[in-house]
């Protein structure tokens, strides 16, 4: 009985240093906190939910996936982020869920932002979202084309894709995100201020 007592009080506090550990590789962690009943459980990775507020954080895409994946036994997971930094593309107010395998994700841009992240020259205008993707006017000679076309970014395969609009380029695509163990199911993008232009962009997926 000592020991199990011993457990759920000490065992907790381990799991939040290893927590804030790995995510305080990538920026500033303001609080993080564990569940598990019986404690017992973190031994085998187990554990019921975690809160985790941090500041500024900076990944690549491929260190993103590998922080939900370290995440894989946990049941319920709540992460809040001032400001993410996710390869050249700067995100504000970013939230992740995760309640079993399943994941959603919300952050904020705005047009200043988006513009920094692509190329010198390029651009793109949010036309719809709706059915789990997104539509934009691309312009600047992305996917090779010197050109004003439409866009659409969606899930293809568990990956993030995105694809031109039309008869002579229907078939290129350009890989936006992939995981092995990270399948996207649809994104999002709302406008939420024009004054400056600001968008609220969401992303489902689950593990596997």
């Amino acid at each position: 009985m000592l020991v199990l007592v011993l457990a759920q009080v000490f065992l907790p506090r381990l799991a939040v240093s290893r927590i804030r550990s790995r995510v305080g590789r990538y920026g500033t962690v303001k609080s993080v906190s564990v569940t598990a009943w019986p404690a017992v459980k973190l031994l085998w990775g187990s554990v019921d939910s975690v809160r985790v507020k941090a500041g500024s954080l900076v990944v690549s895409p491929a260190q993103a996936g590998k922080l939900l994946w370290e995440a894989k036994g946990t049941g319920s997971m709540d992460v809040s982020a001032e400001s993410v930094k996710v390869g050249p593309l700067h995100l504000s107010d970013a939230t992740l869920s995760k309640r079993g395998d399943a994941l959603s994700a919300q952050a904020s841009t705005n047009e200043a932002d988006v513009k920094a992240a692509l190329p010198a020259g390029f651009g793109v205008r949010l036309l719809r979202s709706e059915g789990g993707e997104v539509e934009v006017q691309a312009t600047g000679g992305l996917f090779g084309v010197d050109a004003s076309l439409n866009a659409v970014a969606g899930s293809s395969e568990g990956k993030l894709v995105a694809h031109p609009l039309g008869f002579l380029v229907e078939g290129l695509r350009l890989t936006l995100f992939s995981d092995p163990h990270v399948y996207v199911e649809g994104v999002g993008a709302s406008v939420v201020a024009q004054q400056p232009l600001s968008y609220r962009l969401t992303m489902r997926a689950r593990l596997h």
